[in-house]
């Protein structure tokens, strides 16, 4: 799908779990430079998975739209973009 991309969630706040709109995501720890290998999670049937770098439990919440996520702000946007 053209101009799909894969949202990115970082933890730099240190919180136990964050909850999610999506089911296919790339965790990346904290934000860069502080940022671990970014690791491509997928949920399938599941509705929570931890990462296996950072230890952050993602929890699935249909309620979020896409770009939304509790604690807010847990979505990386690329300011140098």
């Amino acid at each position: 799908m053209a101009g799909h991309q894969t949202p990115h969630f970082q933890n730099t706040d240190g919180h136990s779990s964050i909850e999610i709109g999506v089911k296919e995501f790339m965790c990346m720890g904290a934000k860069p430079p502080f940022d671990h290998p970014h690791v491509f999670l997928d949920l399938g049937d599941d509705v929570e998975r931890v990462c296996p770098y950072c230890s952050t439990l993602y929890k699935f919440n249909p309620n979020l739209k896409a770009d939304e996520t509790v604690p807010p702000g847990a979505l990386y946007h690329d300011e140098t973009a």
